[in-house]
């Protein structure tokens, strides 16, 4: 088999090499944006890509023909999503949009990454097929980035997700992480009460991606963790297993951060649909965040 990961240097990207390599006998082509990579284990053949480009893409898929394409590429910079919709735009739709119209020609299957900013938080969790009302501009990308996929004539996998932490090299920060680095460095931070959700441990995810392709499935899959908690009581937790300070961190309202995009409220995932039909048996919060412990002394 034949698989294509773009940005294969996300948090995600990695995992998901890993897992393939160590469970698979894939002939894996990993792709982003950087001219090399930088990841120090091997088994993976590299290239550059911007899957904004058209005929990038289609040049790259039509000569390795893979089986299977696996989009971690995305811009989830939620604030970043409201400031900079034509860059929105461009990567989550357009570049999907690519990816869907050269999957087409080589008959390749797309596995698509997405989220619960999908909806709009009053009456969560969801399940998969709960009716989208964005009220972000990065959930609004998303979504089309789905419609994208469904009307394109492709074999295709949608894995919706919320809250994604782990550990990675040279990775982006993600909720943990910089939980972890604020509080390490015994600063005080602001965390809200009001935001719930079923945060989604990185290793889970790329496993729910692995037995999309074993089993060859299609369709819609919500993949989350175990527990559904609002971030503050996530915050505190992890302080609690790092050793950490809990006096640093301060219950808010999401109100009181005025951030520039709205996030919905009450979200998360339910993800019986693919504990049925992929196996999948996620982490619940203390022991994802214990897992992520173990990764991160390993770095």
């Amino acid at each position: 088999m034949r698989v294509m990961v773009t940005g294969a240097h996300g948090l995600l990207g990695q995992a998901v090499l890993k897992l393939f390599l160590k469970s698979t006998n894939s002939e894996i082509l990993a792709t982003a944006k950087e001219p090399r990579t930088f990841l120090d284990f091997g088994g993976f053949d590299y290239t550059m890509l911007d899957i904004t480009s058209r005929s990038d893409v289609k040049n790259l898929v039509v000569y390795f023909r893979p089986d299977v394409i696996i989009n971690t590429a995305a811009y989830t910079n939620v604030d970043g999503c409201e400031q900079n919709r034509e860059l929105a735009w461009r990567v989550n739709v357009e570049g999907v949009r690519n990816l869907v119209h050269s999957a087409r020609r080589v008959d390749a299957k797309l596995i698509h990454i997405s989220t619960d900013y999908i909806f709009d938080g009053k009456n969560g969790p969801y399940t998969e097929e709960a009716i989208p009302n964005p009220i972000n501009y990065y959930g609004r990308t998303k979504l089309a980035s789905e419609n994208e996929i469904k009307i394109g004539g492709i074999r295709f996998a949608i894995l919706r997700t919320n809250v994604l932490y782990g550990v990675g090299k040279n990775v982006k920060s993600n909720f943990a992480l910089w939980l972890y680095e604020k509080l390490s460095k015994g600063e005080k931070i602001k965390v809200v009460t009001d935001q719930v959700g079923n945060p989604t441990y990185v290793d889970d995810l790329a496993f729910a991606i692995l037995k999309v392709v074993e089993f060859d499935k299609e369709g819609v899959y919500n993949i989350g963790g175990r527990d559904f908690v609002d971030r503050y009581t996530f915050a505190i937790k992890l302080a609690e297993i790092f050793g950490f300070d809990k006096e640093l961190i301060t219950p808010v309202k999401t109100s009181e951060l005025n951030q520039i995009a709205p996030r919905p409220l009450k979200s998360g995932l339910i993800t019986f649909k693919a504990e049925a039909e992929l196996g999948f048996k996620p982490y619940g919060v203390e022991d994802g965040i214990s897992e992520f412990k173990a990764r991160l002394e390993e770095v």
